[in-house]
């Protein structure tokens, strides 16, 4: 059983767009997620934005990878170490904690996350 940042058992990110490194909506993760992709985020307009201007645009569909392209609200599973690395620049989008990988605080400390716990 993977657990969350609180301990917790991890629940599901999302499902439309369905998401998660094993595409099974969950922010789990293991060997071959070299992203580390453990972070469940509501991603917003400013860091689709930000993430674009460090070279991953996730706005645009790409069908070969059955990736519809995300719009400000969804929910989706970040790389840790780029939700990190948007903290710093102040674009990181708010997180559901309770679908956040506990790996995840390898990159993040558990308070950065509660202060960005999004609003359910």
């Amino acid at each position: 059983m993977a657990l969350n940042v609180l301990g917790g058992e991890l629940e599901t990110c999302g499902t439309d767009p369905l998401t998660g490194f094993y595409r099974n909506g969950c922010c789990d993760t293991g060997g071959e997620d070299a992203g580390v992709h453990t972070v469940c985020a509501r991603v917003t307009a400013e860091f689709l934005d930000f993430s674009r201007e460090q070279g991953n645009d996730l706005t645009t569909p790409n069908p070969r990878f059955g990736f519809p392209g995300l719009v400000p609200g969804d929910r989706w599973c970040l790389c840790a170490s780029r939700w990190a690395e948007a903290l710093r620049e102040g674009a990181a989008p708010p997180v559901v904690l309770e679908a956040t990988h506990a790996r995840t605080l390898e990159w993040v400390d558990l308070d950065d996350l509660r202060a960005h716990a999004a609003r359910h």
